[in-house]
């Protein structure tokens, strides 16, 4: 069952919250072996994007299978601009969309992939127009059970959500600066191990393998195996 639909026990009252499972119940090193290299997978993304969007719902499928081998990661897609008070860069759906970006890059820093992933896709539940909004990030840092004021996200971020803090506009610039070096402009560009295999821009573009949830399952599979010189049997 896809992670999505878990998404909504966490938004329900505490009573029911307490009851809910755990997002990911999958350890990763239970699946890869110890010294296995996994699969790096980047997708190049703006936080407010509709094409962002459907991609993430998608790779919430892709590892359910592939989870214990694929290391990904969210890079973001924008303009470098000094002149830009708050961020130093400019973002296609404007500040707010900087501000999430902010918000689920130090997220991913300072707390672990599970509770990550469940940020990002509690932002993306609550409608992509409060992505970056404070409420909405300090809520769903709640909800995945990140220490907002005391893991380091918070301060990375700005505590009171704004996606304004200093280390957070540092790795957005950052980010910026790699989705540049490696040709990416559109959202949603993905890139497997190092190689651009899709872009949804409106409509699926330049999918050569393929675009559905096991296409993109059998390349990973393809690139553990090319990398690690064995098979995985997830899919």
């Amino acid at each position: 069952m896809s992670l999505l639909p878990r998404i909504v026990l966490l938004i329900l009252p505490a009573v029911v919250l307490a009851l809910a499972p755990p997002l990911f119940t999958v350890q990763y090193d239970a699946i890869a072996g110890l010294d296995d290299v996994r699969v790096p997978v980047l997708l190049g993304v703006t936080s407010r994007g509709p094409d962002a969007l459907l991609c993430e719902a998608v790779f919430d499928q892709v590892l359910n299978r592939v989870i214990g081998i694929t290391d990904l990661k969210l890079i973001y897609v924008g303009q470098l601009n000094p002149s830009e008070p708050d961020f130093g860069v400019e973002c296609l759906h404007g500040p707010d969309e900087c501000a999430g970006n902010v918000q689920q890059l130090c997220v991913a820093k300072y707390t672990n992939p599970t509770d990550w992933w469940s940020f990002v896709h509690c932002q993306n539940y609550q409608g992509r127009d409060r992505i970056g909004t404070p409420d909405v990030a300090l809520n769903c840092a709640k909800i995945a059970g990140i220490d907002w004021e005391g893991g380091g996200a918070g301060d990375c971020a700005g505590l009171d959500g704004s996606g304004r803090g200093s280390e957070g506009v540092s790795l957005l610039q950052e980010s910026v600066r790699a989705t540049e070096a490696l040709g990416i402009d559109k959202s949603c560009t993905i890139l497997i191990n190092g190689r651009q295999v899709c872009i949804h821009d409106r409509v699926w573009k330049e999918c050569q393998a393929g675009h559905n949830p096991g296409d993109f399952v059998r390349q990973i599979n393809h690139e553990y195996e090319r990398l690690n010189g064995d098979d995985y049997s997830g899919e």
